[in-house]
């Protein structure tokens, strides 16, 4: 089964913009126009850092646990979802890449492990899904890092 891919190019140094990915909590301001009712747990950022949410799809809500499971700064996070009642497995990688020393390319991508076979069939229609969730995701996080004021020089 195919891969999600989506990317997009923040207007901030990539050692900002992985400090605000590695936050976990962080990532509800840009996809809680489908994951919602986080409940965090672990330590903040990092490996171990993790939450429940409610996964809004279109004639049904689930409930999912997502865990980092690596974190490489500034360049790689790597999360761990599991969903179905523990039967559906997918890893969402990050990588960064400093175009320069203002820009960074964000990549995201979302790696099917285990799907339940009465959901393979179904595997296009819910990537074209995620595709566009995702892709909304990305577009709120770079306006997001944007919007926001540079750190002062020390």
């Amino acid at each position: 089964m195919k891969p999600v891919e989506v990317s997009t190019v923040i207007q901030r140094p990539i050692a900002e913009v992985f400090a605000y990915l590695d936050v976990l909590a962080n990532h509800e301001t840009f996809t809680d126009h489908f994951l919602v009712d986080w409940v965090l747990r672990g330590p903040e950022a990092g490996v171990g850092a993790g939450v429940t949410m409610q996964v809004r799809a279109p004639g049904r809500s689930e409930e999912v646990e997502l865990t980092v499971i690596e974190a490489e700064p500034p360049v790689r996070t790597v999360e761990e979802t599991i969903g179905a009642d523990g039967r559906r497995r997918t890893r969402g990688t990050y990588e960064l890449a400093a175009l320069d020393a203002d820009r960074t390319e964000v990549r995201f991508r979302i790696d099917p492990i285990e799907v339940p076979r009465s959901e393979r069939p179904l595997w296009p229609l819910s990537r074209a899904w995620l595709r566009r969730q995702n892709t909304k995701a990305m577009e709120r996080l770079r306006a997001q890092l944007e919007g926001r004021a540079a750190p002062a020089a020390a």
